[in-house]
């Protein structure tokens, strides 16, 4: 199993958050691989020196570079939706079934999903 992170994810991460910390450290003893893309690193990512969780936490999170193609395909995906949040897309297109996925947009992650007929659990931080 993998644990799919979307920015909110690692805003909580940041901020030290204790239900998001749980999550993760809950997954990584059940050694669940942890992924995210670059643009969500993007999306959070202001100050190293200020942001010292997330730093720490970034080494252990496997994060995807954005091609062509995934560009393509994501694009293709918010068609298929009706939706506009590319990272979102982006990200949605890391789930692999089973997959968990920690994310502070749950109805439009879910839409995604449903559109790539893709089962993977959604859970709300």
């Amino acid at each position: 199993m993998r644990l799919v992170l979307d920015a909110g994810a690692l805003i909580g991460l940041d901020r030290n958050d204790r239900h998001v910390v749980g999550l993760i450290a809950l997954a990584r003893r059940g050694e669940a691989e942890l992924v995210t893309v670059a643009p969500i690193v993007a999306q959070v990512w202001r100050d190293g020196a200020r942001q010292a969780h997330l730093a720490r936490a970034l080494p252990m999170i496997n994060v995807f570079d954005v091609d062509l193609e995934m560009a393509r395909w994501a694009g293709e995906l918010l068609r298929g939706t009706g939706g506009a949040d590319v990272v979102d897309a982006l990200v949605t297109l890391l789930v692999r079934p089973g997959d968990q996925i920690l994310t502070s947009d749950p109805g439009d992650i879910g839409k995604l999903l449903v559109t790539r007929a893709v089962r993977a659990t959604v859970v709300a931080v």
